[in-house]
C-alpha cells in the first residue's frame, strides 16, 4: 500500500527537537506487507517514506515471510512498526494512501484481496475505537491474522486491543489462524542514516571523471559520515607521466601504493565520535587495476607482490560502488575540470582502466558491489538524480541484507 521516490531522509527524534511537543504525539501501529515484485525493496521504502511524512519510527518488528491470506498469490513479507505521529487518524492515512500509490499500489476492486506491492494497516492509535466509512480503528479481524500478530508481539507485546482488552501476546495465543511463518534475516532501517551506519563503510569507486569524490562528498555530508578522499594532487610524478608513460609508470604506481596504503590505513583505523560511518572515493585496490594497466609485464608481477602484502592488512568496505560512465562522458568531465595534466588522457586508456575495474569486480563475487551508470545523469546539480542514485542502493542492499 505505499510508494513515493526516496529523497533526503533524516532521523531525528521529536522529543530531542522539541520536548514539549512529545504531549502532543499519538502512538500508533502499523503493519505492512509486500508480495510482488522486490518485496523487501517496497518495505524497507515504505518505512523511509513513513519516517519521512509521518512521524518518528520507535521500534521496528523483525520481517516475516507468510502465505497469501485470504486469495491465492505469492508469499508475503511482513512487518509491524511502531509510530509516534502529531497526525489525526484521517491525516495519517491520507499519508499511508499516498505512500501507497507512490510505490505503485493499486487498488482495484472494493472488498477484494489482491496481490500487491506495499500493503499498509494502521492497527492502534492510542487506545481509540473508531468507525468510519474510510476508516476502522483497532484494525478489523487483525485479531485473526497471525501474520500481523506475531510481529506485533514482538515490539508492543502488552500493547491491550483497546475493544477486546487483550494484548498482543494473548490475542497471539488465542488466533485460529495457523499459517506457518518464517522469520527472515531482513533488516530495516527507521532511514539512510541508519541505513549507512549499517554498512559502516562505503567505497565509491570509478574511472577518472567518474564523479566518485562529488558522490563521496554529498553522502558524507547529508548523511554525517567521515569522509576518506584519494589525496594525490602533489605526487610529483603524475604530470610526469602523463608526458612520458613508459618512463614514470613504474616509480608512479609505486608511489601512489605507498601513498594510498598509508592514507587509508590511517583514515579508516581513526573512529570519529562524530560520525556514524566512513565514505571514501577511492579502495586501495584500484592501485592494482592501474598497475596492470600501465606496467610492463615483469614490473607488474614485482608491483604485484608488494601490493598482496599490503592489500592483507587494510580495511575492506562493506558495499563497493563504481560509477560507470561512457568514455564520451568521462572525456568531458576531464576537459570541464580543466586539470592541466589529464587533458592529454587518451580515449584508450580510459577504457583499460574501465575494463580493468570490471575484471577486479568479476574476480570478487563475494563482495557487494553495485555498478551504477551514472552516463546519463547529473547527481550534483539535479536532486532527482542524486535521489535515483540512493533509491538504487537501498533496492541493492535490502537484496543482500547487511
Amino acid at each position: 500500500m505505499i510508494s513515493g521516490t526516496i529523497s533526503e531522509c533524516r532521523s531525528v527524534s521529536f522529543s530531542l527537537i522539541c520536548p514539549t511537543l512529545m504531549a502532543d504525539l499519538h502512538t500508533t501501529y502499523l503493519a505492512l506487507g509486500s508480495n510482488l515484485e522486490n518485496r523487501m525493496y517496497y518495505l524497507q521504502k515504505a518505512v523511509f517514506l513513513l519516517h519521512q511524512k509521518a512521524g518518528h519510527i520507535e521500534k521496528i518488528s523483525p520481517v516475516y515471510e507468510s502465505p497469501a491470506w485470504g486469495f491465492d498469490s505469492h508469499p508475503f513479507l511482513n512487518n509491524c512498526l511502531c509510530l509516534k505521529t502529531n497526525l489525526s487518524p484521517q491525516a495519517l492515512l491520507e499519508v499511508v494512501l499516498e505512500i501507497e500509490s507512490n510505490l505503485g499500489r493499486e487498488r482495484k476492486i472494493i472488498g477484494s484481496y489482491q496481490a500487491r506491492t506495499i500493503d499498509i494497516d494502521i492497527l492502534y492509535y492510542d487506545k481509540l475505537v473508531l468507525t468510519t466509512d474510510a476508516l476502522t480503528i483497532p484494525h478489523p479481524q487483525m485479531e485473526q491474522r497471525r501474520f500481523v500478530l506475531k510481529p506485533l508481539a514482538d515490539i508492543a507485546p502488552q500493547v491491550y486491543h483497546p475493544a477486546l482488552n487483550k494484548d498482543s501476546r494473548n490475542l497471539l495465543q488465542e488466533c485460529k489462524d495457523h499459517s506457518t511463518l518464517r522469520k527472515t534475516n531482513v533488516k530495516l532501517y527507521r532511514d539512510f542514516q541508519e541505513l549507512f551506519t549499517a554498512l559502516n563503510f562505503v567505497a565509491i569507486e570509478g574511472n577518472i571523471g567518474a564523479g566518485k569524490t562529488s558522490l563521496a562528498n554529498k553522502i558524507a555530508e547529508d548523511f554525517s559520515a567521515k569522509l576518506v578522499l584519494e589525496r594525490f594532487a602533489d605526487n610529483p610524478f603524475l604530470p610526469k607521466f602523463y608526458e612520458d608513460q613508459a618512463r614514470y609508470a613504474f616509480p608512479l604506481e609505486m608511489s601512489f601504493m605507498a601513498d594510498r596504503y598509508q592514507q587509508f590505513t590511517e583514515d579508516t583505523s581513526q573512529f570519529d565520535l562524530f560520525k556514524n560511518f566512513m565514505v571514501s572515493d577511492y579502495d586501495v585496490y584500484k592501485s592494482l587495476i592501474f598497475a596492470k594497466i600501465t606496467l610492463q609485464p615483469d614490473e607488474y608481477l614485482l608491483y604485484r607482490k608488494v601490493f598482496k602484502f599490503m592489500y592483507q592488512e587494510v580495511k575492506k568496505p562493506r558495499l563497493y560502488v563504481y560509477l560507470y560512465q561512457t568514455t564520451e562522458r568521462l572525456l568531458d568531465n576531464i576537459k570541464k575540470r580543466g586539470r592541466t595534466y589529464e587533458q592529454q588522457i587518451a580515449p584508450d586508456y580510459l577504457e583499460k582502466i574501465n575494463r580493468g575495474y570490471f575484471d577486479f569486480i568479476k574476480s570478487y563475487p563475494e563482495q557487494q558491489t553495485l555498478i551504477l551508470d551514472v552516463s546519463d545523469l547529473d547527481f550534483v546539480n539535479s536532486k532527482a538524480d542524486y535521489d535515483f542514485l540512493l533509491d538504487q542502493l537501498v533496492r541493492f542492499t535490502v537484496a543482500q541484507p547487511i
